[in-house]
């Protein structure tokens, strides 16, 4: 496997995260964009970018807050431009990913970061597509187009009628980017369209922004999980609705810890919400600008939060649940996390 897959062998629990098989289900695909294929790809395409090594790279990526990680994000994706390149983006996490015992990913993408810099969403899906069919031997994987929060709600439906050629591609529809000040009422049309088309929804709420973003996600865009949802833990009645209807969340330590939603992880709310039966997951959002795969995500939040192994057994239980892979193909999973538990 390619270097930066697999959690930390020399980790009490990293044989245990490793062996558990696994969803990842907060992804994003442009997030994975190690310097090393950033640099491969602007030489080949001939892109100027403001960095002059991949170390120059990593070295920049101290961020503030969700802005000011979005506006190196975005520069760095510049590079792109060719079916091959987003194959490449696709196998090389894949790769990753199977080396920290993921069997299931449920990728976001963000097709207006690209086709408003030219790129054709054909080039996009059609790259995609290529490079999960590449390793879809290992690892079964879907994709969920993301509308960005920060353009409009007609921009929304614009680009899904775009999409809609590749809709067999596609597995659901999302809503990222920034969150601070952009609602989700705005996306209620693009979202009941996506429902028309038979498209899972989801959207990240609660990040930096409060819990009734979360509310509205749920009642608004009709969404049947909430990536992110770190607020919720501000809101009793919330996280008791959030367990009593069993709405998953895809929590994302090293982004928290990253972007300072929770700058000390030994306060982040994933414990808690987990013993709340809220069913929490564990994700790694961007893991090149982050630190960290999503091997790295579970020691991290093991370490802060001294997590037990049944916990960790719970959180990747709760990955293969949170899915939207059918029951068929959710219990030899279960199984094998059952198989791999009793071993412990």
């Amino acid at each position: 496997m390619l270097a930066g897959g697999g959690a930390d062998p020399g980790h009490p629990m990293g044989g245990l995260v490793r062996r558990l098989p696994k969803a990842e289900l907060h992804l994003h695909i442009e997030g994975s964009l190690e310097p090393e294929l950033m640099f491969e790809l602007a030489t080949r395409n001939g892109v100027d970018i403001p960095f002059e090594s991949p170390d120059e790279v990593r070295a920049a990526y101290q961020f503030e807050n969700l802005q000011s990680f979005l506006d190196i994000y975005y520069q760095g994706m510049a590079v792109l431009q060719t079916e091959d390149d987003y194959r490449r983006l696709m196998v090389d996490y894949l790769d990753r990913a199977v080396a920290d015992g993921v069997r299931r990913a449920e990728i976001f993408f963000d097709p207006q970061a690209h086709t408003e810099r030219g790129v054709e969403i054909g080039v996009v899906i059609e790259g995609l597509a290529a490079g999960q069919a590449d390793r879809a031997d290992v690892i079964s994987t879907d994709l969920i187009l993301c509308f960005l929060r920060h353009l409009s709600g007609a921009d929304a439906v614009a680009i899904l009628e775009a999409a809609s050629p590749y809709a067999n591609r596609l597995l659901g529809v999302g809503l990222d980017s920034s969150e601070a000040g952009f609602p989700p009422a705005p996306f209620a049309e693009a979202y009941r369209l996506a429902a028309e088309l038979g498209l899972r929804r989801v959207a990240h709420a609660g990040e930096e922004g409060p819990p009734e973003y979360i509310r509205d996600a749920l009642d608004i865009l009709g969404v049947s999980r909430v990536d992110h949802g770190v607020r919720s833990i501000d809101d009793p009645e919330l996280v008791a609705r959030l367990a009593a209807e069993q709405i998953p969340l895809t929590m994302c330590p090293l982004s928290n810890r990253r972007l300072q939603v929770t700058p000390d992880l030994t306060q982040h709310p994933l414990k808690r919400l987990l013993d709340a039966g809220v069913v929490v997951t564990v994700n790694s959002d961007d893991p090149s600008y982050f630190g960290g795969y999503v091997g790295d995500n579970y020691l991290a939040i093991i370490d802060a939060l001294d997590l037990s192994a049944d916990d960790v057994v719970t959180l990747a239980r709760n990955s293969i649940l949170a899915s939207f892979l059918d029951d068929e193909a959710k219990r030899p999973l279960l199984d094998e996390i059952e198989d791999v538990a009793n071993s412990v």
